[in-house]
């Protein structure tokens, strides 16, 4: 789903899509931009970047499970950030109805370019073309802005988890984030 404007054109070239394989350089951006995002705090789940091979073995694994879709933003052609869309196991038949928000971040350099909402409308949209009436994300507490998107999106708060993660020997909570898709939705 590219979007594109008058502005955009002039400076940066903003695409948000669906990634079943990588191509070209694709794998090395992505790792990149994990790298920059893990460095910066938003690593999720990292705290210190891994091994190259370990996040190209990462991120390739990701393409191959079938509950998932991976969605990447791209500025000037370049991945920059991600979205998985998360499903249920094929045995979860009783939270059939419910995906999952993942692995959501944009390179630190690449943000303010509205990729981030792009993608979380990309996810969305494949999430509720599949048929799944609810949407949940978890977000740490310090991380402010991915908080405010998620809220403008329509997501609503319903628990905190107040040791959600440990960073450099401190605990820090954890917002948990849901979104019924089968209410009227308000606009992105």
């Amino acid at each position: 789903m590219a979007k594109t404007s008058k502005r955009d054109v002039k400076k940066t070239l903003t695409a948000t899509e669906e990634v079943t394989e990588f191509v070209g350089n694709d794998l090395d951006s992505l790792c990149e931009a994990t790298v920059e995002a893990i460095v910066d705090g938003h690593g999720f789940n990292w705290l210190k970047p891994p091994a190259r091979t370990t996040l190209e073995a990462f991120w390739r694994g990701v393409l191959l499970i079938p509950e998932r879709t991976l969605f990447v933003a791209r500025l000037d052609g370049r991945i920059v950030g991600t979205v998985q869309l998360v499903r249920p196991a094929r045995n979860n038949e009783q939270g059939a109805f419910s995906a999952e928000i993942a692995t959501f971040f944009i390179a630190p350099w690449a943000r303010g370019h509205g990729l981030a909402r792009s993608l979380l409308k990309d996810a969305e949209r494949k999430a509720r073309a599949e048929g799944f009436t609810t949407l949940e994300v978890n977000i740490r507490s310090d991380r402010k802005p991915a908080i405010a998107l998620a809220e403008a999106s329509g997501f609503t708060r319903w628990a905190t988890k107040e040791r959600y993660a440990r960073v450099d020997g401190v605990y820090l909570a954890g917002h948990y984030f849901v979104k019924y898709l089968d209410k009227a939705a308000p606009a992105l």
